[in-house]
């Protein structure tokens, strides 16, 4: 039985090629990208991994079946020269990708070797080894100069947002709703710990109330349905609940749903984040966006880009908060990393609601005593 991307689905019997080794290397790239199809990847997974395919034969000079193991230690040896070296987490992907291509040709289901021994009288070989390609070892690869804000950092950046909506606001120009927007998704995706997509991709009905905080109305928590996928698999879902410390972000988005929003004229649109156009905000301006907060006092080093990624999920710094949440061993505080702060139901311990986050919410030194 046939499966996808074996090679008589994609190489026609008895058809002569005039460059016959290129005919066979491009029916390879067609099938690799069949059977990655039949996984469900994604056309943003696939078509990078054949371009790599192109890049890595053009450099060697040579196609599958006379790759050695020399061309990957050459080809990785060039991306690590220069000044615009590459970072290993983009390396180490470039092996995974070749390494992942010759283990489709030597798979005997997909008929790629036999019919390189008939056409060439060679045939492909895993070029990638334990001892050519990296490993990964750690689970943080990027510059150690960069670092996640700290709380104070965290509030001079909102306090930048704030004003900025009543800067633009007083000149009288267009822009107003639009600063109050990006002020107030930068400061939910702080609060309840979102990715960009997931954040995005918020509808008004995402907005779900938490029974045990009656008082926040709709926005005691967040359905988030555009969460990351892997394996070919739809977006995963999860329900992220507002926490005490950070009720501060309520009434932002209770503000924007019932007063801001509406001067949008949205109509039956249920997208949460709107543009003067009626559009849903992309990742992309996203992305400006943040490249624009830069300006905010601080270094290169400290990319905004990475506020939900590198800032909620892997700060170096911990913060305490008050009570009891999760015993950590061998630690005299209780303590939270901004990944816990990723609540679901389950997860969920109810807290005094009482105070703010700049009166409840410190960072402490790992070796100071409680208070």
């Amino acid at each position: 039985m046939s499966v996808p991307g074996s090679a008589h689905l994609v190489l026609a019997p008895g058809v002569v090629h005039l460059n016959e080794p290129a005919a066979v290397f491009e029916a390879m790239l067609s099938g690799w990208g069949r059977q990655q199809k039949s996984r469900l990847l994604a056309d943003a997974t696939i078509e990078p991994r054949i371009a790599l395919l192109r890049r890595f034969t053009a450099f060697a000079e040579s196609l599958p079946w006379d790759w050695t193991a020399g061309d990957v230690e050459d080809f990785t040896a060039s991306l690590m020269s220069g000044t615009d070296r590459l970072a290993p987490s983009t390396i180490r992907g470039y092996h995974l990708t070749l390494r992942m291509f010759c283990d489709y040709l030597l798979d005997g289901r997909y008929g790629w070797t036999s019919q390189c021994e008939q056409r060439f009288g060679r045939i492909p070989s895993q070029i990638c080894h334990d001892y050519n390609t990296a490993a990964h070892l750690v689970e943080y690869e990027g510059k150690p100069a960069r670092r996640p804000f700290s709380y104070d950092e965290v509030e001079t950046l909102f306090g930048f947002l704030d004003d900025r909506v009543e800067t633009v606001a007083r000149s009288g120009r267009k822009g107003a709703l639009a600063a109050l927007r990006d002020a107030q998704m930068i400061k939910t995706a702080y609060a309840f710990g979102l990715r960009r997509r997931e954040l995005c991709f918020l509808d008004v009905v995402d907005l779900r109330p938490n029974p045990r905080m009656p008082a926040w109305g709709t926005f005691g928590a967040v359905h988030v349905r555009y969460a990351k996928s892997s394996r070919g698999s739809n977006p995963r879902r999860r329900t992220v609940l507002a926490v005490p410390e950070f009720d501060w972000v309520i009434d932002g988005l209770r503000q924007w749903v019932e007063q801001a929003r509406p001067l949008l004229s949205p109509g039956p649109r249920e997208e949460l984040w709107l543009t003067e156009r009626q559009q849903r905000v992309s990742t992309k301006t996203m992305d400006k966006r943040f490249a624009f907060l830069r300006g905010a006092g601080r270094s290169a080093e400290r990319p905004h880009l990475a506020l939900p990624a590198a800032l909620l999920c892997h700060p170096p710094d911990r913060v305490r908060l008050p009570g009891t949440v999760r015993h950590r061993t061998g630690r005299a505080l209780l303590c939270l990393d901004h990944c816990d702060l990723h609540l679901g139901v389950e997860r969920f311990q109810d807290q005094d609601p009482a105070g703010g986050a700049s009166s409840r919410l410190r960072i402490h030194d790992d070796n100071r005593e409680p208070e």
